[in-house]
């Protein structure tokens, strides 16, 4: 339901911050003495894994800064937006807005103060949206942890109008159906809204607004003039015979993540147990067309990317849940990796796994997560995060032998025990790389020499789990 408070109601602290002095404080550009680059690992070559927080690289990433998180945003950092000049970071106490006209030198424009987990996040013109899947006493962003049992509990989906980059404002809040884990930005065909496909999973019989089965998404419509009007206007099952039931991978109770290709129409889902494709034409009633599952390496189907053609999709295996250290021998490389199929017929059609290469240490939390693609014509060419296992950019051209062609990361946070970290999301944004780090914003730059074309492009909004078409 859309919460009727007028938007005045709704407080919450917003922090603003001038560039002047800001760029010595809190923007650290990675001195050359304090890095090493060290070129790919021949194969079967024992692998050095580096030591703590030390800076590791391929000769083709350079790191060119980083803003540690500030208060009051010093809890975990997640997804990214972008639009402009400006770069959106969500993180589990609020948002962050940064000014990227200068990558090498970036500064935080202002910072929200607003809890509630995860806070995925999305742009559009003026909107900005924030996902709540944690149970709170209320929509407001003075709000606690309450127990989801009870029925008065809040969680689903805020809207901000970020007209004033220095100033946000709250303007509507719409409860969903088990919170809202992550949200994908899917624009209307008239152009006078936006849809989000919010996605959401573990219901059970004890939460009143979270009741199992729970095989379906939340669709919420946001018109562009009247964002306070926002509402839930579809639930469609997208399983109706039911998800997969669990047994190696996690069962199926709705959907971990949704990547959109409104050109083609078409929506790629990860959903826990099952990898679906499904029809976009009518925004309002998507419709899965294709499922697959992976019951021997696939632990948890956590997300989704195109190629630009729309002819392959890069499904991501978050084993562990992200706090587990799975990038080592033990585990191997084909579980908590990523798998890439291509669409034939509109079939898909499993081809290879694609794991760093590098292995970590037990003590760092590694797995595959969020990314994009680095819009390289003729290429298809991704950017990732792995966590403690650092940002890697890969080439699945042949989709049967991808492999990785850079990359940066950090040694362990800890030499002795196992302790979260590492980058969350690593988008390409313009001819750079932007990573959302425990550690805050990292920028780095690509050697357009070593992959022709990735400066080439410029886009004016993105939204990673809303793909555009790249001309070739």
């Amino acid at each position: 339901m859309v919460n009727s408070s007028p938007p005045l109601t709704r407080r919450f602290q917003v922090v603003s911050l001038t560039a002047v002095g800001l760029l010595i404080a809190s923007v650290a550009i990675a001195p050359p003495g304090n890095a090493q680059v060290a070129p790919q690992s021949a194969p079967g070559a024992a692998a050095i894994i580096p030591g703590v927080d030390e800076v590791v690289s391929s000769p083709n990433l350079r790191q060119v800064a980083n803003v540690p998180k500030q208060a009051p945003l010093t809890a975990t950092n997640s997804d990214i937006a972008f639009q402009g000049t400006y770069a959106f970071v969500g993180n589990y106490n609020g948002f962050v807005i940064y000014d990227i006209a200068r990558p090498s030198a970036p500064s935080v424009v202002s910072q929200v103060l607003c809890p509630g987990s995860q806070n995925d996040i999305s742009v559009y013109g003026n909107l900005l949206f924030l996902s709540t899947d944690s149970s709170r006493s209320d929509d407001s962003c003075t709000s606690v942890a309450q127990s989801a049992t009870i029925k008065e509990s809040w969680e689903g989906i805020k809207v901000f109008d970020i007209s004033d980059k220095t100033s946000p404002r709250y303007v509507a809040a719409v409860e969903t159906d088990c919170g809202s884990h992550t949200h994908t930005l899917v624009p209307a065909k008239d152009g006078a809204s936006v849809y989000l496909y919010v996605s959401s999973y573990f219901p059970s019989d004890d939460y009143p607004d979270c009741q199992p089965p729970h095989d379906s998404i939340s669709i919420v419509k946001v018109p562009l003039s009247t964002p306070a009007d926002a509402a839930v206007v579809a639930t469609p099952n997208l399983f109706p015979d039911g998800g997969y039931k669990g047994s190696n991978t996690t069962a199926t109770s709705g959907c971990h993540d949704i990547t959109v290709y409104p050109a083609k129409e078409l929506a790629a889902g990860a959903c826990m147990g099952d990898g679906i494709l499904m029809d976009i034409s009518d925004r309002e009633a998507p419709r899965m067309i294709e499922r697959v599952r992976d019951t021997r390496n696939f632990a948890f189907w956590h997300s989704a990317t195109f190629n630009n053609s729309g002819t392959k999709v890069v499904f991501t295996d978050e084993l562990g849940g992200g706090v587990g250290a799975t990038c080592n021998e033990k585990v191997g490389p084909s579980k908590g990796a990523d798998a890439i199929y291509d669409i034939v017929s509109g079939k898909l059609v499993f081809r290879s796994y694609y794991k760093i290469p590098r292995p970590n240490a037990d003590t760092e939390n590694c797995v595959a997560h969020n990314g994009s693609l680095i819009p390289v014509p003729g290429r298809d060419i991704m950017v990732q995060s792995w966590y403690q296992g650092g940002v890697s950019v890969w080439d699945f051209t042949d989709s049967a032998n991808p492999r990785e062609i850079g990359y940066w990361e950090r040694g362990p946070a800890s030499a002795s025990q196992l302790t979260f970290g590492g980058t969350w999301s690593a988008y390409w944004y313009n001819g750079h790389i932007y990573s959302s780090d425990q550690k805050g914003l990292d920028v780095l730059e690509i050697d357009e020499q070593s992959i022709p074309g990735a400066k080439a492009r410029h886009v004016n909004r993105l939204n990673a789990q809303t793909q555009y078409a790249y001309r070739d």
